[in-house]
């Protein structure tokens, strides 16, 4: 077998590894509201509440890590979700909950370091305990739950259909739509796709 060949191999069996541990968000009924947390911020220490971060109009409740190859994907679109919709009245609220003990790239020194590389607009908040993700019903990265101005939960559905190694557009089409469902108080009145990730390593 050539080098070339081997190279092939690799990247063909690392994408069939891709495609098989692909998680989709945890379907539950919607409407539930969203739970209570206090938890600290990896770049400034301070710790914050689901109330802090909430916005007036919706807030989004995202799960994510450093080292998942669909977060890696979409970061920077989450990056101008945030500068675009801040000051609209959607609050984002950003965790990694990831065992970071046999995952170390998603400790809370490594996060501090690629939110201060981004930019990001919003607290990245660490959920060591993992109790945060289990009440969220939380299973992959990234996973998204939005909630209404009431903190009702109206959708659990992927950010947009991109994907590694897809050639659908990073724009973050589903939930701009629901912001802007949000903002015109609108009634969501259509599909809602899970997303698919990487599933959150819980601990032993």
């Amino acid at each position: 077998m050539t080098k070339n060949t081997k190279n092939e191999h690799l990247c063909s069996t690392i994408n069939y590894v891709i495609v098989l541990a692909r998680t989709p968000t945890t379907q539950i009924p919607l409407g539930f509201k969203a739970p209570t947390f206090e938890l600290p911020d990896a770049v400034s220490d301070k710790r914050f509440k689901y109330n802090d971060l909430k916005g007036d109009k919706g807030t989004v409740v995202m799960f994510i890590c450093n080292h998942c190859p669909f977060v890696i994907h979409v970061r920077e679109e989450l990056v101008r979700l945030a500068n675009d919709y801040l000051n609209k009245g959607i609050g984002f609220i950003v965790i990694s909950s990831n065992d970071v003990e046999n995952y170390p790239q998603d400790g809370p020194n490594l996060m501090k370091e690629l939110a201060e590389q981004l930019n990001f607009p919003f607290p990245y908040l660490y959920d060591e305990s993992q109790e945060v993700a289990k009440a969220y019903d939380a299973a992959c990265t990234p996973d998204f739950s939005v909630f209404n101005a009431d903190d009702v939960c109206i959708y659990r559905g992927q950010l947009d259909d991109s994907r590694p190694g897809n050639d659908a557009p990073v724009d973050g089409k589903d939930l701009r739509k629901v912001f802007d469902y949000l903002i015109d108080g609108k009634m969501l009145d259509f599909d809602q796709k899970p997303s698919l990730g990487c599933n959150i390593k819980w601990k032993q």
